[in-house]
């Protein structure tokens, strides 16, 4: 299953990708904050397993995908339930401190700690190497490109699991393709393909929307409404007075039930989309202060800037000169 994809599969998803990443610039929050953060695929692994083994990982902020082809474990993350993952199954784990994956069963913490060996095909394995391989998965691991990552990320689910979703396991094996290839754009089809990859994890997980998070946000038909409006016009002088109307309710039964399904109040939620649209602005536009401060929703340059600065800690006319070549 982890071998090479047909010409036409591998084309249907680099499509794909192309047009999700120019979707993105539509007003769909989902997929705005999946671009905003700009994902970078770093590592990719084929791993496979036999016997007793255990893997431990502790690095805050790397984000971590793996999908199942063959075989079960056990995943526990930063000291949560543990969830059993079967063949066909994909998760992500968007930004973990740590976790532990184990074919032990419900011995998972007591079982010694193996590191994958690396094999002469360029694969890893772990546990017993004499024996044939019971397991087998795909795992990689991405970065950031966004200042506001932290922000961003916190807006998305702890974990995801999704099962039997033969679309994503594709999604994975082209990323392995394309990190192991040195084809010409090979970085552009991989951060396009990275998107793709949150964008359809989060569509198709079912319980993403049990923890708030934007995913939630979503799912829910009138806080949805409130959020659109809100990316679609972020320049637009928003009360929560009027974010309630677009989205049917009082004033206070918005509040409550966007700050449950999102975690954080419209107004804090409106600011933050508002300063990371901003950085992003200032990085591309080398400082053009008026303009961006006209587009994120302030009457001038030094209100926005006196904004800008209690919130990011810098001016903004700093900010755009030490990130203009990034």
């Amino acid at each position: 299953m982890a071998g090479t994809l047909d010409g036409d599969t591998r084309t249907d998803y680099i499509c794909a990708s192309e047009i999700l990443w120019q979707a993105s610039g539509l007003t769909d929050p989902l997929a705005e904050i999946v671009t905003l953060l700009h994902p970078e695929a770093r590592h990719f692994k084929i791993v496979s397993g036999a016997g007793i083994w255990t893997l431990d990982r502790s690095e805050p902020g790397q984000t971590f995908y793996a999908a199942l082809l063959k075989g079960s474990f056990c995943l526990e993350v930063d000291g949560g339930d543990r969830i059993a993952v079967e063949a066909g199954d994909f998760v992500l784990i968007p930004s973990a401190v740590r976790f532990r994956a184990s074919n032990a069963g419900p011995d998972l913490l007591e079982r010694p700690v193996a590191e994958p060996i690396k094999l002469a095909d360029g694969e890893f394995h772990v546990g017993d190497r004499d024996a044939a391989p019971d397991v087998r998965f795909l795992i990689g691991h991405c970065g950031w490109g966004s200042a506001d990552a932290a922000l961003l990320v916190s807006l998305l689910p702890a974990l995801i699991h999704v099962r039997d979703q033969a679309r994503l396991t594709t999604l994975v094996q082209l990323l392995g393709e394309e990190s192991r290839a040195r084809r010409p754009a090979r970085e552009m089809i991989l951060s396009r393909l990275v998107e793709v990859l949150f964008i359809e994890a989060l569509r198709a997980a079912p319980g993403v929307i049990a923890s708030p998070g934007l995913v939630r946000g979503l799912a829910d038909e009138r806080v949805a409404t409130a959020l659109r409006r809100m990316h679609e016009h972020p320049g637009r002088v928003w009360t929560v007075a009027e974010l309630a109307r677009e989205a049917a309710l009082s004033r206070s039964a918005f509040f409550d039930r966007f700050k449950s399904a999102l975690g954080i109040a419209p107004m804090e939620y409106l600011l933050a989309w508002r300063m990371a649209l901003a950085k992003n602005l200032l990085r591309d536009s080398g400082g053009a202060i008026a303009d961006v401060a006209r587009r994120v929703g302030y009457s001038s340059a030094s209100t926005f800037s006196v904004a800008f600065t209690r919130f990011v800690r810098v001016t903004p006319s700093h900010y755009a000169r030490a990130h203009v070549s990034d």
